[in-house]
């Protein structure tokens, strides 16, 4: 059943009930709902050992269900331990939020700080932690009013603890800086590169960011003791893109103004609102010097570090945390990670699981087609496998069953055999 709601996850996402009835029409394999949903209950739930009759004894022994989330994070491990050679000498860290169209809160599923912009839903956190080209280590989920800054040390403590990774350099956006992290990550004798938010530094601080009077294409840096430094650089497209996300804000609020629906929702200090003033009770208006004075960091870009590598090194290493940026978007397009139709804790940490394993099997296809220097996208495989069929009957003398392949065209056997050869023994 694991591997039926695995694969119909990779080419035919959708609800556990969608997934049953094509397991059903196209597979002639099946299953109840409600028997997938007891799996579920089990899937990642380690329940005390039940007892099994020895044969023979009358007497009872000990056996335990497997937790097929330890089961899966250790053999994705394995071959990301080898993929990147044997030494996992550098980890990403970041998490997403995943809500639910739905209205009540419970002890799992929290409204709170929401990466979609849905801030009434009730979401969960998505933690993940891979290594170089997105390749996943272990995941885990979160309450969704979990501050996550909170996560990051728990988490990549516990995973090298179980596999025996040693301490990687640990990598992730500024959402994860905060002083009560560094000091867990260097007492426990983590190397770090974290994304840094120059504009919230100290007022000593940003003066001394603004005196280094950086231009495009600089990189600088600025001691900040403790053997953790301050990294900076400076971008002519990064300074267009900062201006454009401050004029469009601007144009938000103004709009909000004109027409009188400013509502309380909007005053607060994120994002493009700290520029709103309050004169007196009522008088809402627009703060431009305010503004105007953030013109001045357009561009500039912050790295918090206390590893020995050059400014140029930790740019570049932290410019990878793309891949995991990928790795949701993967999970949250490709394979439909949400919606999710589970209300029950155990159920929604099994879809998670299966989702976790679709991922780790994705990858695996993509290194094949780009192993061959095929020109086939893992979406366009996704697509050329929804009309590929294999007809099984049983042969009339031997009485064995017997399957064979329909034909395909030429694109569809290209990618048979790729994916055939690279997968033999």
């Amino acid at each position: 059943m694991f591997r039926h709601m695995v694969i119909c996850r990779l080419y035919n996402p959708g609800s556990k009930l969608k997934t049953a009835d094509y397991l059903e029409r196209y597979l002639h394999v099946s299953y109840s709902i409600s028997k997938i949903y007891r799996f579920l209950d089990n899937l990642c739930y380690r329940k005390e050992p039940i007892e099994d009759a020895k044969p023979g004894t009358g007497r009872a022994k000990k056996k335990s269900e497997t937790d097929y989330k330890s089961l899966v994070e250790q053999i994705s491990f394995d071959h990301t331990k080898k993929v990147v050679g044997g030494n996992i000498s550098v980890c990403f860290y970041d998490m997403t939020t995943l809500y639910f169209e739905a209205a009540d809160e419970d002890d799992l599923r929290k409204a709170g700080f929401s990466k979609d912009g849905k801030h009434s839903n009730p979401q969960i956190f998505l933690g993940l932690l891979v290594a170089s080209g997105g390749n996943p280590i272990g995941y885990e989920i979160y309450e969704g009013n979990i501050y996550e800054g909170n996560t990051i040390v728990p988490l990549v403590k516990a995973l090298a603890e179980r596999f025996g990774f040693g301490k990687p350099v640990v990598v992730a956006d500024s959402g994860l800086l905060s002083k009560r992290n560094i000091e867990a990550l260097t007492l426990d004798g983590y190397e770090f590169i974290l994304g840094a938010r120059p504009k919230s530094e100290s007022d000593d601080m940003k003066e001394r960011i603004m005196s280094l009077d950086l231009r495009y294409g600089d990189i600088k840096e600025i001691d900040k003791g403790n053997g953790v430094r301050l990294i900076l650089s400076s971008s002519e497209k990064r300074a267009h893109k900062d201006k454009s996300m401050r004029e469009k804000g601007l144009a938000r609020l103004q709009k909000k103004i004109k027409s009188g629906r400013l509502t309380k929702q909007n005053i607060n200090n994120r994002g493009y609102n700290k520029y709103l003033r309050l004169d007196g009770i009522i008088d809402v208006c627009i703060d431009m010097d305010k503004f105007e004075a953030d013109a001045a960091w357009d561009g500039i870009k912050g790295y918090v570090t206390n590893t020995k590598l050059t400014p140029k090194e930790v740019i570049d290493a932290y410019g990878n945390l793309w891949f995991i940026e990928r790795a949701f978007r993967l999970n949250k397009f490709d394979l439909a990670v949400r919606p999710i139709y589970h209300r029950l804790r155990n159920r929604i940490e099994g879809h998670i699981c299966i989702c976790f394993t679709a991922y780790t099997i994705l990858l695996k296809l993509e290194r094949i087609l780009k192993d061959a220097k095929s020109d086939i996208t893992i979406h366009r495989a996704q697509e050329l496998t929804k009309s590929m069929y294999a007809i099984g009957y049983i042969h009339t003398h031997s009485k064995q069953a017997v399957e064979r392949i329909l034909g395909m065209d030429e694109e569809q056997r290209k990618l048979y055999d790729l994916v055939n050869m690279a997968t033999q023994p």
